[in-house]
């Protein structure tokens, strides 16, 4: 269960890290105005908005691949924490910006939630 955990969480960690591209390096970019559906013209007004969640998605992989690092108890809080913080943002996005961001990024966070306290 405990490999099953990490692989999970790498993978919600490798997500983060495309969010912080896609938000950070593509916003303004035909490929990133598709994958959020924005005009070119919103996409350029938000840039730095935009560019300020990327970093956040960024410290959210960071802080998932600390706890894959750490390992053992210290490694299992950290998990659980930045778990955490990845479903009350995938929640509060489901809630305020599309329902899409709690198939992608909250029911991820449940899943390796659910598989750290079973490991």
């Amino acid at each position: 269960m405990s490999i099953a955990a990490n692989v999970v969480i790498a993978v919600i960690a490798l997500l983060h890290l495309w969010f912080l591209i896609l938000e950070m390096f593509l916003w303004t970019k035909p490929s990133g105005r598709r994958a959020f559906g924005t005009t070119a013209e919103f996409a350029e007004q938000s840039k730095a908005l935009a560019a300020n969640q990327g970093l956040y998605n960024g410290f959210l992989a960071a802080g998932l691949v600390w706890g894959l690092c750490l390992g053992g108890s210290a490694g299992f809080y950290v998990k659980v924490f930045f778990l955490t913080c990845v479903l009350v943002a995938g929640i509060f996005g489901g809630l305020t910006a599309s329902r899409k961001i709690l198939w992608i990024q909250a029911l991820p966070a449940v899943v390796g939630l659910v598989l750290v306290h079973l490991a």
